[in-house]
């Protein structure tokens, strides 16, 4: 990948992430209404959740990948390696749950 299209796939994601959440927490003010009624927030939401989880499973993946190298290069280290990696893995795992529980309050918050 050239860096060009390094730099726009990082915009996009970019994008993707905060300004079309951004976009339907707005679209309420601008309307003048208590909320949309066509499930902006439910896409809003569904992107969010998915791009968390994209997130976590690649950065999942590279830990594990991570230990498991280590783990075959100095096989005696295997008790040294294990807690760390799965608490990083549990750190890991928490953000798309704390993606998770703000989405609901999301939800929750405009009464759907």
């Amino acid at each position: 990948m050239t860096n060009n299209n390094a730099r726009i796939a990082k915009l996009v994601a970019f994008a993707t992430a905060f300004l079309v959440p951004a976009i339907a927490a707005a679209a309420p003010a601008a309307a003048q209404t208590s909320g949309p009624q066509d499930g902006t927030y439910a896409v809003a939401m569904g992107l969010g959740m998915g791009i968390a989880a994209l997130g976590c499973g690649m950065g999942q993946g590279k830990a594990a990948a991570a230990a498991l190298e280590g783990i075959c290069r100095n096989p005696n280290s295997a008790d040294k390696v294990f807690t760390p990696m799965l608490l990083g893995l549990a750190f890991i795992e928490s953000l798309v749950i704390f993606t998770f529980v703000i989405a609901f309050m999301i939800f929750g918050k405009f009464g759907f």
